[in-house]
């Protein structure tokens, strides 16, 4: 790795976070006090070392960098550019991941297997992807371009891109015939427009809703026939 190209990329990954999150001020804050950042730098090296045959030290690196940042990148996984994880406290993500580009990660979030299968054993992430809190995505599938996976959702089967998933098991709750529609803007990026979280989908409150839509007819329906007799 040349000297001028980690410059560059460090330059990029601190322009991804002010961009993304409001709470950044400065660069020197960021860099001091953003440990997405600090575990994004360590796992580049990791990898570099990886891809050259090394076992043990990639693995020490990645091992270190969880003590110090609760960030856990397996040296393996493959990560595209402008990431963002953002707290980063419990983020997981295994040896065959595979992550896009301008792709936003929050605390909590696992992309890991579902066994003790070999070879490609963990998700492939599209471009655009925004990950709740919490959000669990598990095994060799492949979430597409341009997917919102709600907070806590646990997501086993492929998703198709420009499409919202959330709930446990993730269900595909909102289908946008293009990137951008229906998406409310939280930040200015011109690589990837993120959406509020509290604006996401509940399909429990939804079906809870239907329910007591239901009740509502029913008793309805009930009472309109005990007055008829």
């Amino acid at each position: 790795m040349k000297v001028i190209e980690v410059l560059g990329q460090l330059k990029q990954d601190i322009n991804v976070i002010i961009e993304r999150d409001p709470a950044a001020k400065t660069i020197l804050e960021v860099i001091l006090c953003y440990p997405g950042l600090h575990a994004l730098i360590a796992h580049r090296i990791a990898h570099y070392l990886y891809k050259k045959k090394l076992v043990l030290l990639p693995r020490l690196i990645s091992q270190i960098t969880r003590f110090f940042t609760g960030i856990e990148i397996h040296p393996g996984a493959k990560i595209g550019q402008g990431l963002f994880i953002d707290h980063g406290m419990g983020v997981v993500i295994g040896e065959t991941a595979v992550v896009g580009d301008n792709v936003t990660i929050y605390q909590g979030v696992t992309l890991g297997g579902t066994g003790k299968e070999k070879g490609k054993r963990h998700p492939t992430i599209g471009n655009n992807v925004f990950m709740g809190s919490g959000a669990k995505v598990l095994g060799s599938i492949k979430i597409g371009d341009n997917v919102k996976i709600g907070a806590g959702s646990v997501v086993t089967k492929p998703v198709p891109s420009n499409t919202t998933v959330v709930g446990v098991p993730g269900k595909v709750v909102v289908r946008r015939s293009s990137p951008l529609d229906d998406m409310p803007v939280v930040t200015k990026s011109v690589c990837n427009k993120e959406i509020r979280v509290e604006e996401m989908p509940d399909p429990v409150q939804e079906a809870i809703q239907e329910l007591l839509r239901r009740i509502e007819e029913l008793e309805s329906k009930l009472e309109k026939k005990e007055n008829e007799i």
